[in-house]
């Protein structure tokens, strides 16, 4: 599964009965995050998350993108989770089978009613790797 150095986004729409909830949420994967070892070897650690993360999604309707960087290298394999018009998380110190805990994170988000993920029920590796929670712009207050 190898990629060029360009890292081309990968969409997955994954459909199942879960209903439309889960259409708005989506994961992006760091496909260039190394592992503690740091290898430039390939396929990277973080191409192998998004595909742990796509086979855990595989009967759900989550989109799950990944992007050449998310400037999280310091934590490690990284991830975001983003809901339309909710709030966006963005995890770190992740390993190469957080797949499953990614998607349900994802399906937490999908059924919230404040637009936030519920910390009751959160993987572990999502209630220690948080990174940011990012406000959508239509909340911002400006100051004048």
């Amino acid at each position: 599964m190898g990629r060029d150095s360009g890292f081309p986004a990968e969409t997955t729409d994954i459909r199942s009965g879960h209903g439309d909830a889960l259409t708005g949420v989506t994961v992006i994967v760091c496909a260039s995050c190394r592992d503690e070892t740091g290898s430039d070897a390939h396929p990277r650690a973080g191409e192998r998350l998004a595909e742990d993360t796509r086979q855990a999604a595989a009967s759900d309707t989550i989109r799950i993108r990944t992007v050449e960087c998310l400037g999280n290298c310091k934590r490690r394999l990284s991830a975001a989770i983003l809901r339309d018009g909710c709030w966006s998380y963005v995890f770190g110190d992740l390993t190469a089978t957080s797949g499953a805990d990614l998607v349900t994170g994802a399906k937490l988000f999908a059924t919230s009613t404040d637009g936030l993920i519920p910390w009751r029920g959160r993987p572990d590796s999502l209630k220690r790797g948080l990174v940011a929670r990012i406000p959508p712009l239509d909340m911002l207050k400006d100051q004048t």
